[in-house]
């Protein structure tokens, strides 16, 4: 990989993801980079840098994509929950 920072950054989202089993979304909003700049970092470049630790994101993704649908539906139950207060 050309660029130092970016081996870096990826190790970095990688090991935050690992650690702490956030989301893409999550990812992104901690470290100030996109939704595409994380997914690309842990898909694509980290294949190259560290296949070892690409497996082990994977299951973490392979994990929150299973379960997004259950946030999804969790969210929007708490939005109607609070909106159902304010009447």
């Amino acid at each position: 990989m050309k660029n130092d920072s970016i081996e870096k950054r990826v190790i970095l989202l990688a090991q935050y993801l690992i650690d702490s089993k956030d989301t893409v979304r999550g990812a992104a909003k901690k470290f100030g980079v996109s939704k595409s700049t994380v997914h690309k970092d842990v898909s694509e470049r980290l294949k190259e840098v560290s296949p070892s630790l690409y497996e082990d994101v994977r299951k973490v993704l392979d994990e929150n994509k299973a379960e997004r649908h259950i946030r999804g539906g969790m969210a929007t139950k708490l939005k109607y929950e609070k909106l159902s207060h304010y009447r």
